[in-house]
């Protein structure tokens, strides 16, 4: 599979690393939907790329929101090849609080709702959308037929106190990976993750920059925050690479949490 020609949902794609990804994949000739709930940042960018984007309003967890998606690159450009999902957010709260306090349930469970859910809801329906074109004979047999990358994070590994709904949700990322590869196999999809490290996005812009500098420092080379634009080349290059499936990737200068 190429990116040239093709046709891809990048879920948070108004900013942040979903931005750089749609930017990358407009630049090599492909055409996107951005699926994203900031509306003014993505009709703008919409607005910017031209006729090879669209944006649609859309909550990931929402099966009917993901479905509107899909069905606007169907019509607007012919079929879908495949997803990125960017979408995502943090939860921050230790299980126990000073005064010995639980964690709110609620919020953990919005974390994963979004999240692990939400990426599973984007997967179903892309994988459905592309799995109809095959079964219509749309594409060859044993061809590249599509790819779905989600996006985890180095947290479902090194996960940090207050991060247990953060880091459980991406693990539950990483580990959707290996069955739904196999699993899609059959009609030539193919399901990658990247793990992420600390990057210059708009969540990290938010942080006192004491704490930016240690994280800087923490990462053994190069010692800075990664730039969108590289996880955006590791998203076009596994398009572009048949042979990388099932696998999580991670993208983040060797730094280990500890």
């Amino acid at each position: 599979m190429q990116v040239q020609g093709n046709s891809f949902l990048v879920t948070g794609g108004a900013s942040g690393l979903g931005e750089a990804v749609v930017r990358a994949i407009t630049a090599q000739g492909g055409k996107v939907v951005i699926a994203d709930l900031n509306e003014e940042a993505g009709t703008a960018l919409a607005r910017e790329l031209g006729d090879s984007v669209r944006f649609v309003r859309c909550d990931i967890t929402s099966g009917d929101d993901v479905q509107a998606a899909v069905a606007t690159a169907e019509t607007d450009f012919g079929s879908l090849q495949g997803s990125i999902n960017c979408a995502g957010i943090a939860v921050v709260q230790k299980l126990l609080d000073r005064d010995n306090n639980p964690a709110d349930l609620e919020a953990f469970t919005r974390g994963v709702t979004i999240n692990q859910v939400g990426s599973f809801n984007v997967a179903r329906l892309v994988a459905a959308s592309i799995a109809k074109c095959v079964a219509a004979g749309a594409y060859a047999s044993n061809a590249d037929n599509g790819i779905i990358i989600n996006t985890a994070s180095i947290a479902a590994f090194d996960g940090q106190v207050g991060q247990a709904s953060y880091s459980s949700s991406k693990a539950g990322v990483v580990g959707l990976t290996l069955p739904l590869a196999r699993e899609l196999s059959r009609h030539g999809i193919r399901v990658m993750t990247i793990a992420p490290g600390v990057f210059a996005t708009p969540m990290m812009h938010s942080i006192p920059e004491k704490a930016r500098e240690q994280l800087e420092a923490a990462v053994p080379y190069p010692k800075r925050l990664g730039a969108p634009n590289e996880f955006a080349k590791l998203v076009t290059h596994i398009i572009d690479n048949a042979y990388l499936n099932g696998e999580v990737i991670r993208l983040d200068g060797a730094i280990r949490m500890v």
